[in-house]
């Protein structure tokens, strides 16, 4: 494993998008959405830093089991999407691959008519995105890397490094 990103260029990160959000919203209410479970640890430390009036809410990406690489289906609890009517949403993930679980989410939320909808990614990797979307605020982009911590796993291990690293080949070896 080899770091790509410490823990202060994150939080340094975290506070840059906070600066950004409060001089767009000043004080008008912000519905904050994480797409679980990778955002969790940046949603965390993003609300902190927010003086703004909030609503958070997550949505559960989930990977089919048979095919781990396959498209992720969503999990949005409806009154979730009851509470966005009207509301500036903003959609937190960890990571713009392909961009498709970013999409899905967006359109189930523009459904339910917003007042308007932005996003927001830690990480986006070059050179994978299979979509037309650009995150409106991206922290990082990466290399086409698996990469692990601050709230990115592989296998249910390292999400709770404090920065993020790309896995080595010898990493990726089933236990």
């Amino acid at each position: 494993m080899h770091q790509l990103l410490s823990q202060d260029e994150i939080r340094d990160a975290i506070e840059r998008l906070a600066g950004q959000l409060r001089a767009k919203y000043g004080q008008r209410p912000l519905t904050i959405v994480g797409i679980l479970t990778g955002s969790l640890v940046m949603l965390a430390d993003l609300i902190r830093r927010l003086d703004m009036p909030l609503r958070v809410a997550v949505i559960q990406a989930r990977a089919p089991r048979e095919k781990p690489t396959g498209r992720a289906a969503l999990v949005i609890d409806d009154k979730l999407l009851a509470t966005v009517a009207g509301r500036d949403v903003l959609v937190v993930d960890d990571i713009f691959d392909t961009g498709r679980t970013l999409v899905d989410a967006l359109a189930h939320l523009a459904e339910h008519r917003p007042a308007s909808v932005r996003t927001a990614v830690l990480l986006r990797k070059i050179g994978r995105c299979e979509v037309a979307i650009v995150p409106d605020h991206v922290m990082f982009d990466i290399p086409d890397e698996f990469v692990v911590g601050y709230g990115l796993d592989y296998d249910d291990r390292y999400r709770n490094l404090p920065f993020v690293a790309a896995l080595d080949s010898g990493d990726l070896a089933p236990n």
